[in-house]
């Protein structure tokens, strides 16, 4: 139909909400549509494009990020939702502390202030936070207050998705923070991941990795530790499970740092893939000789003329550790 109605000098503007749902061969469908300008493509997505749509697609696509809002701005809709709603705004310091039409409904501008606070830059998460607190609100005429509404609403809505961009952000936040040796942010960190609903036993793996990749011999007993809490977090599950994260990044955080073991194994990485032809073949006089047959082929011993190494021959003088 599109094809069609351009012909006519008419263009069709296709949007896709949730474009991510859609899997990478079937972003494929788009494709030459978009190419031969059949349609004007406008997907939107909660998700990172990079990870969830199909690259040729992307390609042929300008990427236009919404952040999030400013919580000055969150304040904004909500004064206006509540003009929308008949609902006065008024300071905390109205000395009468009531409204004087008693049919209508008043809240704290301080209160609409904590709203927004809390609703982790998204308007949709604000004003359903509003609507929840005045149809709760049962005040005869008393204004609402912080104390208020939040017995409803105990927490703040943070942005969390174990399958999104922003749960690997904040895991490699925690990551940095314990190479970085700052042991207040690996907490902090840490501690979001934990009060959004993280599996502990997930966290506990990057923990053990940051032991190993960040401090190795530097500090022996970090891995140690971190494995410890792994196991741990197995046996206890949560909520007793989370000092032991917090205790372990703290320590990760806190201790001597050596990176060496994850240079030298990059290093080590680089060098056999960068082999031309066959891989070296391991030295004979470093080889097991379990059996005669192996013996009198000369495994196990060192030919007449040659130097004693445990790397190939053509490895000689590689050093992964300089």
């Amino acid at each position: 139909m599109a094809k069609n109605d351009r012909k006519f000098g008419k263009r069709t503007v296709l949007f896709m909400d949730e474009i991510h749902r859609f899997n990478k061969r079937q972003q494929d469908t788009f494709l030459l549509s978009v190419e031969k300008g059949e349609i004007i493509l406008i997907g939107a997505t909660t998700e990172n494009p990079s990870f969830i749509i199909n690259s040729a697609l992307l390609s042929r696509c300008r990427v236009i990020v919404m952040e999030k809002l400013d919580p000055n701005d969150l304040n904004s809709i909500l004064e206006r939702a509540a003009d929308k709603l008949n609902v006065d705004v008024v300071d905390v310091e109205n000395p009468c502390g009531v409204i004087n039409n008693n049919e209508g409904v008043a809240i704290e501008s301080s209160a609409l202030k904590w709203l927004a606070d809390i609703s982790d830059g998204d308007a949709r998460i604000a004003l359903t936070n509003l609507q929840l607190v005045l149809q709760n609100s049962n005040n005869d005429g008393k204004i609402i207050t912080i104390e208020d509404i939040k017995n409803g609403i105990k927490k703040s809505h943070m942005l969390y998705d174990r399958a999104g961009e922003e749960h690997y952000n904040i895991i490699s936040a925690m990551h940095k923070s314990i190479r970085g040796s700052d042991a207040n942010a690996a907490l902090y960190w840490t501690t979001r991941m934990i009060v959004s609903g993280e599996d502990p036993r997930y966290i506990a793996r990057r923990l053990v990795r940051a032991a190993s990749e960040d401090i190795g011999n530097a500090d022996p007993n970090a891995l140690q530790l971190a494995v410890t809490t792994m196991q741990e977090c197995q046996l206890l599950g949560m909520p007793e499970a989370d000092v032991l994260l917090a205790q372990c990044a703290i320590y990760l955080a806190r201790a001597p740092k050596s990176r060496e073991a994850d240079s030298a194994l990059a290093k080590a990485k680089t060098v056999i893939a960068n082999c031309k032809g066959l891989q070296p073949s391991v030295p004979m006089h470093i080889r097991n000789a379990p059996t005669k047959l192996m013996k009198d082929l000369g495994y196990g011993k060192l030919q007449n003329g040659d130097e004693f190494c445990f790397m190939p021959p053509e490895l000689k003088g590689v050093d992964f550790f300089k």
